[in-house]
């Protein structure tokens, strides 16, 4: 397109930062149910802070961008560092349940306040010529962070925790180095709405008895199943699959050297990282375009529906992975990431058009608690997989997320043919 306007600086600014706090996060986030295994706890132990882990960083954000809007992003920005820093050196030292539990509440705590803020500067610096690529490029950016960061970890964590914390703690802090000299405030139109009238425009979201049910389902349904599977994949593969087996898979298919890139060596044996593998952002990267395009004209419920169904045929092939053979994990990350690229954005999308135009902005925000609702709750999960480990039967857990997912599929095709579905509006 000849006449796209150009990005300014800080809009490249705010990806580069993006990619690094991906990093940050994602490579402890992704790494943390091996560690706090290593140090002892149970899995129960390890869902609690999960979950409230999980729930601070989704909801804070509802609140952060209008504190933003009044103070200023690149104020916000060095807030959220400065709450991250102290909290990924404590892991360094602290090794008590409650107090890794507050680190890591401080932590979900940061990168919700961050959250909102580079997503804003990127609208802030976009037009009606550039938008979707500008947006296509911050989407690409969170995935390839979210991609690096536990393939790092996950190397160094072979070596010491020690330097997973120090390296995520120095990534924050290169963060801020850039922020001050290099991230300029954009230019914008400021909301100008105080959090009480936040809290009372999303009373009145959800005073609509459809929509509130509506956003129930989808976080029982959608969202908790989601943050279960991040929650539990790397800690099944590295407790219950042959990850040396899976090595010797990754070197035959992709070569030495990548398989040298995702794995360590323990007793004269390379062995696959579990973090490594247990995410969807390398794959997203490379077929999120393919899987939109193929589902951009299709109707928005059927298409979420359809995702959800492949995911859970994923968590099947997850739960075959202990039993059969443990390349299968690979089908079945693959499964669930082409259900997570087909029924996340087709539903964000579809809550932004049954709003009203005046109202997208309230709804959008107001569908962050059906986030929070799976957040909260996708701990037990991971305590539930203790249980079935007791019992000598893991893969379980794979099994009964797949019923769930099942049971989501029928609870909102019940919805949308008894209650009607949502009239996506035109404009």
């Amino acid at each position: 397109m000849s006449n796209r306007s150009k990005f300014p600086g800080v809009f490249w600014t705010a990806n580069l930062i993006e990619i690094l706090e991906r990093f940050a996060y994602y490579g402890i986030y992704m790494s943390f149910g091996i560690y706090l295994q290593q140090l002892g706890f149970s899995k129960g132990d390890l869902g609690i802070i999960q979950s409230i882990f999980l729930l601070l960083s989704y909801l804070t954000p509802i609140f952060s961008g209008t504190i933003a809007d009044k103070y200023g992003f690149k104020k916000m920005l060095i807030v959220s560092y400065l709450a991250y820093l102290p909290s990924i050196l404590l892991l360094i030292v602290t090794r008590t349940f409650s107090g890794i539990a507050l680190t890591m509440l401080s932590i979900g705590l940061a990168a919700g306040i961050f959250k909102p803020l580079i997503a804003a500067t990127v609208r802030a610096t976009t037009d009606s010529t550039n938008k979707t690529l500008g947006f296509g490029v911050y989407y690409a950016m969170v995935n390839i962070g979210a991609s690096i960061g536990p393939i790092v970890m996950g190397k160094l964590h072979a070596i010491s925790w020690d330097y997973v914390f120090y390296t995520a703690a120095g990534t924050i802090g290169l963060m801020l180095i850039i922020t001050l000299l290099f991230y300029k405030e954009p230019a914008r139109d400021i909301e100008g709405v105080s959090l009480s009238k936040k809290f009372r425009d999303m009373k009145e979201a959800l005073s609509d008895v459809k929509f509130l049910i509506f956003i129930i389902l989808l976080g029982l349904f959608f969202w908790l199943p989601f943050w279960s599977f991040f929650n539990i994949l790397a800690v099944y593969i590295n407790d219950h699959l042959n990850t040396a087996a899976l090595y010797q898979t990754v070197k035959g298919v992709l070569g030495e050297t990548v398989a040298s890139v995702i794995s360590h060596q323990k007793d004269g044996v390379r062995m696959i990282n579990a973090e490594a593998i247990s995410h969807t952002g390398y794959i997203i990267i490379l077929f999120q375009v393919v899987v939109s395009r193929i589902f951009e004209k299709r109707p928005a419920i059927p298409s979420f529906l359809f995702g959800l169904s492949v995911a859970s045929a994923g968590f099947i092939v997850l739960g075959l992975s202990a039993t059969m053979s443990a390349s299968l994990v690979f089908l079945g990350v693959f499964l669930f990431a082409v259900g997570e690229m087909t029924s996340s954005p087709r539903i964000q999308e579809y809550i932004m058009w049954i709003a009203p135009k005046e109202k997208a902005g309230l709804y959008m925000g107001t569908s962050f608690l059906a986030t929070a609702i799976g957040a909260l709750l996708s701990g037990l999960y991971t305590g539930l997989l203790g249980v079935f480990e007791r019992g000598g039967k893991p893969q379980y857990i794979m099994y009964t997320l797949a019923v769930h997912t099942i049971l989501g599929i029928a609870a909102i095709w019940i919805f949308t043919r008894t209650m009607g579905e949502f009239r996506e509006r035109s404009e």
